[in-house]
């Protein structure tokens, strides 16, 4: 398949503002909570793998050590986030969230699936496929094995 510039730029445009569109769904839960959207990303993935080390969510978000600490010790403050000792490795910090963390990040959540469940509704099975797929192939392959067992691990889930 052949693709123009103008459709590659067409494609860049409506990912950057379709991802926009998803974070400000949140933002309303992000304000009254007096939090931010990096506050919102470290909530998602704790609240989907309770118990999660900061190892593994340095590496679901692609950044510092530095920028992640400083918004840990943010969410521990407010009491959102409870951190712990790994029982193999004492260095390890395990991270959960507390229930005043569950009810924001449902919150958030709840905000993007509406809008996640419309645009899904409205393309239909097969387009949300293809989507799945486009996005995947953006990806490169140590970030698709990752996604990857994000998604397994989904299915576990009760």
């Amino acid at each position: 398949m052949f693709l123009r510039e103008e459709e590659v730029r067409r494609g860049l445009e409506l990912m950057h503002f379709a991802s926009g569109a998803l974070e400000a769904a949140g933002d309303r839960a992000l304000a009254e909570a007096g939090l931010g959207r990096a506050h919102a990303r470290c909530l998602y993935f704790i609240a989907q793998d309770p118990g999660l080390s900061v190892k593994a969510l340095l590496g679901y978000l692609g950044i510092t050590k530095q920028s992640l600490g400083r918004v840990l010790n943010d969410l521990d403050a407010r009491g959102l986030v409870e951190s712990r000792v790994g029982r193999n490795d004492r260095r390890q910090r395990l991270l959960s969230l507390t229930d005043e963390g569950r009810r924001i990040e449902a919150a958030l959540f709840e905000a993007m699936r509406e809008r996640m469940a419309a645009a899904y509704g409205d393309a239909g099975q097969g387009a949300v496929t293809g989507f799945w797929q486009v996005l995947e192939g953006l990806l490169a392959p140590a970030e698709r094995r990752m996604v990857a067992g994000l998604a397994r691990r989904g299915t576990d889930r009760p």
